[in-house]
């Protein structure tokens, strides 16, 4: 069953008023199962998000993955990478659900004291009073600073059926005018909010990114076994269109060997201009060592010709080599030309290599 049409019975939570901060240290679970260690007692006073994480409540578990209340202190986050366009980082949640195999964020765990890889995926904790702790913090953005929503958990995860963290934040912004915001999301449950995306985008620059890997069903089920399948993606994508919210793909990250071949590349293209996408761009497969520990052993089990190669190029790093992506950046802008979307692309094209006299084989080899 695809994971859209998935229901989950949740229990009741008041994500607002159910902690005190004189309390925090000292809540602990207050529901019908049993509680569940959430740290191994290791000896070493917790201080930060790992002690805000070991003392937040357990709120439901289903299968195989458990959800907890988080009592944070702030939402809006700086970004400080030079790498990225944006500024400003919003995660309604910790730890993501969707479990796809390259996840370069599972390192975001190791700050509350998690080493386990799997973990990331199956203890998801609920950010409280995400819309009063934002409405406070967006004074800290200056005009041109992008806000990010959902750079390394889902923000539109199956628990958001049920907490609506992410809309919360969405009703917040749709009180001010002057920003400029993207979400990130590999989910068609986007579409409930597009008419309140709508009012966001009549005040504000507003873009829904729809991650699409591949067209594959079969082969987006193995490296995002709990996400939507593509095709109800490029539904989201078009739906959004149609009601007059930007909304474009981000085919990332790009799995050398696995999804690469210009020939695929070519059809998510096609697929995402017949679907009224306003934008496509593509990014090169980005592999932390917490990524590794479970990107490798799914090599092995799903594409053992391809773990050697693997090693050897990001043995000395998570990147590729720039050449790869320079490839890649120049094929992708081919592509967008050749199916009529290269203006729509003017938005993320500052940094693009022009467009090469030919398109090269990509190849990791």
């Amino acid at each position: 069953m695809a994971v859209s049409d998935r229901t989950i019975s949740y229990p009741a939570i008041d994500l607002t008023n159910r902690c005190k901060a004189s309390t925090i240290g000292e809540q602990k679970a207050n529901i019908a199962m049993a509680s569940l260690s959430l740290l191994p007692d290791s000896g070493t006073r917790l201080v930060g998000i790992a002690r805000l994480a070991a003392h937040g409540e357990a709120v439901h578990q289903g299968h195989e993955v458990n959800y907890f209340t988080l009592p944070v202190r702030s939402l809006l986050n700086r970004c400080t990478s030079a790498r990225m366009t944006f500024t400003w980082t919003i995660n309604p949640y910790r730890g993501c659900e969707f479990a796809c195999k390259y996840c370069y964020a599972r390192y975001t765990h190791e700050f509350m004291e998690m080493r386990d890889g799997v973990e990331f995926e199956q203890k998801i904790y609920v950010k409280q009073h995400a819309a009063n702790l934002l409405r406070q913090e967006l004074r800290q953005v200056k005009p041109g600073e992008e806000i990010a929503l959902g750079t390394a958990t889902d923000p539109y995860q199956p628990a958001e059926r049920h907490y609506e963290v992410t809309r919360a934040i969405l009703e917040e912004f749709s009180r001010h005018q002057g920003l400029e915001i993207g979400i990130v999301t590999k989910s068609n449950l986007v579409l409930r909010d597009t008419q309140l995306l709508r009012i966001i985008g009549e005040n504000n620059q507003l873009f829904v990114n729809i991650t699409i890997t591949t067209l594959g069903v079969a082969l987006a089920r193995i490296i995002e076994p709990r996400a939507p399948r593509p095709d109800l993606r490029l539904e989201a994508v078009r739906k959004l269109n149609d009601a007059g919210v930007n909304a474009g793909v981000i085919c990332a990250p790009v799995m050398p060997g696995i999804t690469d071949s210009p020939k695929d590349l070519e059809a998510l293209v096609r697929a995402t201009a017949e679907a009224g996408g306003k934008y496509i761009f593509a990014n090169p497969l980005f592999l932390k060592p917490c990524s590794a520990a479970m990107f490798l052993p799914f090599l092995e089990k799903e594409f053992p010709s391809l773990v050697a190669n693997y090693r050897e190029r990001y043995r000395n790093g998570a990147f590729l080599p720039k050449s790869y992506g320079q490839r890649l950046s120049q094929l992708m802008a081919r592509l967008r030309e050749k199916h009529g979307m290269g203006n729509a692309y003017e938005r993320y094209s500052r940094k693009t290599p022009p467009v090469a006299a030919a398109a090269r084989q990509l190849s990791l080899f």
